[in-house]
């Protein structure tokens, strides 16, 4: 199952950027025996500032045809990384061939993309820098993996 992050914004050289490609391609070598992966970047930019609603007509065309789509929103299901891993899981084996996890810009992503999506996910009640959620996203794919491998990375 391929992952997309399908992001608003163009991330830079740096200690975020390190940290994305580190998780990455360790969740590439530990998800590729679990049929995982791997991970593309779908970086986007509104341009011409038409806000929310353009930032998600890009989005769109980010997004392979027939992938499940997931939106990272402080309204969305707070995991545990456990029920994370098996929510992978559990798309991969009911026949995902790509799952797309949406990061919106610094409004959020725009309500009526957010409502034809298939899941929300959280990482809390506080908000992020979109940045920021973008690392803890690649590390919490690179734990499932972990957790799915049997592997000692999760603690728990």
């Amino acid at each position: 199952m391929r992952i997309h992050l399908c992001v608003v914004g163009r991330l830079r050289a740096g200690p975020e950027r390190e940290l994305i490609k580190d998780y990455i391609q360790r969740f590439d070598r530990t998800g590729r025996s679990l049929a995982l992966g791997p991970i593309s970047e779908h970086e986007v930019e509104d341009k011409k500032g038409g806000g929310m609603a353009a930032e998600a007509a890009l989005l769109s065309r980010a997004i392979p045809d027939g992938a499940l789509v997931c939106c990272l929103d402080e309204r969305g299901a707070t995991l545990s990384s456990p029920d994370f891993a098996n929510l992978i899981a559990g798309w991969r084996d009911n026949g995902r061939q790509d799952v797309a996890f949406v990061i919106g810009g610094a409004d959020g992503i725009d309500p009526a993309f957010r409502q034809r999506s298939d899941a929300a996910l959280s990482f809390g009640s506080m908000v992020w820098p979109h940045m920021l959620v973008r690392v803890m996203l690649t590390e919490q794919l690179y734990r499932a993996a972990s957790i799915l491998s049997g592997s000692p990375y999760h603690r728990a």
